[in-house]
């Protein structure tokens, strides 16, 4: 992988501090959505376990449920990512 530097010597430590902030914030929210997707697709699976099973209420639950969580999740992934073109961005435009 390759390490970018995005900082000169010239630019004030307060504005390398507050994007460092933002990036960092933007990867744990990244890593945070995906653990959550996985958990949520895991509820999924139960769900339609549940419902291949009999038992239909308990499944059909369990299945939204599961779903909701994942396309919140997807959501979260988004704004994620739309923080780091932001940052990415503001970078170019102090260049």
């Amino acid at each position: 992988m390759t390490k970018l530097t995005v900082f000169s010597s010239s630019e004030p430590n307060f504005n390398q501090e507050i994007v460092r902030e933002r990036l960092r914030q933007a990867r744990y929210s990244f890593n945070l959505a995906l653990i959550a997707t996985g958990l949520s697709a895991c509820i999924g699976f139960i769900g339609a376990g549940l419902l291949l099973t009999g038992r239909v209420t308990e499944g059909s639950i369990t299945a939204t449920g599961g779903i909701a969580a994942s396309v919140r999740c997807a959501q979260l992934a988004k704004e994620a990512n739309d923080r780091l073109d932001k940052t990415l961005v503001e970078l170019n435009d102090t260049d």
